[in-house]
């Protein structure tokens, strides 16, 4: 089998872009190149190697700036791979029993691999092997490099195929990418999931971008801030979420407004107030919403959340349980009893 599989309708960049309500996407293949054909965006070749019938799967989620997928493999293959236009590829292997071969550089554990667009390059897979991959566009990754992480692309992403990563950074981004595609959850061939709303779609494509530069920058240290800049840079993200509670402001966001890098940031929460930013931050807004509901001139649950940036009653409503124990339609009911 050796027959060129190549899909031209769109570049990598231009496949990621323009997904309003994504939803993931579960197919399944039974030719090598069949497999070959249902990344849109690439320009590929797969040469199965060993014996037999082969299987593939592939569950993708397409966002406005970036592909999510994980791809599975029955048998070894050679791959001959190129992402179409200005974009990077990052790819992290979850099956262990084999070692994948990026350029003939072997790759596993505590490694991804990443090659930019229009640069071909060779995959060996074994049998029973399985890959997150993300491809992101060029410019968003520029952008986040410079206005979230304060440092040029270049000098985070490696020119070598493969970057050594810590085992706790890959464990997490594996778990994002995992919860991103519902990965062992109910799905099904050409099922696709509920679409995710524009928010959850923002946020979503932030954390996935925030997973894949830990992996990259391995045991960089953090500028340490002094005591007086932390408890300032936290009072002034308290601050600027209060004063647009209205929608849900993400750290890329405050990393741009209050000119720190992500893991500055990062750092200074964790020292001031033990937590993520993004945990921190959500309890804040859950807090607000719980004095209006308890107010006496509260409206209704659903006035509340949308005041407080919850655009999804539903997951108000679970979050606002777990944290406080009681339903927001309960607070309001207790305020409402004589």
């Amino acid at each position: 089998m050796n027959k060129r599989a190549e899909r031209t309708v769109a570049t990598a960049g231009q496949a990621q872009c323009n997904a309003p309500g994504a939803r993931t996407v579960v197919s399944v293949a039974h030719d090598a190149d069949e497999q070959a054909r249902s990344l849109v965006g690439w320009r590929q070749t797969y040469d199965q190697l060993a014996a037999g019938r082969f299987v593939g799967t592939l569950t993708e989620l397409p966002l406005d700036t970036m592909k999510v997928f994980r791809e599975t493999t029955s048998h070894t293959l050679r791959q001959a791979c190129e992402v179409r236009g200005d974009a990077w590829w990052f790819g992290i292997p979850v099956a262990r029993e084999g070692e994948a071969r990026i350029d003939a550089q072997p790759f596993g554990a505590q490694a991804l691999a990443l090659r930019p667009g229009n640069v071909e390059f060779e995959l060996l897979t074994p049998a029973q092997f399985s890959i997150y991959g993300v491809v992101v566009r060029g410019d968003v990754l520029r952008h986040y490099a410079a206005a979230v992480e304060h440092t040029a692309l270049e000098e985070r992403l490696p020119a070598a195929p493969v970057a050594q990563a810590g085992a706790a950074s890959i464990e997490r981004l594996c778990a994002r990418l995992a919860r991103c595609l519902d990965d062992g959850g109910d799905v099904h061939e050409n099922v696709p999931h509920a679409p995710l709303s524009d928010a959850e779609r923002h946020a979503l494509q932030a954390e996935v971008l925030a997973a894949l530069f830990d992996a990259c920058a391995g045991s960089e240290d953090t500028v340490v801030e002094p005591a007086s800049r932390r408890r300032w840079i936290v009072a002034q993200a308290r601050d600027y979420v209060l004063a647009h509670r209205a929608r849900p402001v993400g750290v890329p966001e405050l990393c741009e407004q209050l000119h720190v890098s992500r893991r500055t940031l990062q750092h200074c929460f964790q020292d001031v107030l033990g937590m993520a930013p993004a945990t921190y931050l959500r309890a804040l807004r859950l807090n607000g919403a719980r004095r209006d509901l308890c107010g006496r001139a509260a409206g209704s649950v659903q006035d509340v959340a949308a005041a407080w940036g919850f655009w999804h009653l539903s997951q108000f409503a679970a979050d606002y349980r777990r944290m406080f124990g009681m339903r927001p339609s309960e607070a309001l009911r207790a305020v409402a009893a004589p």
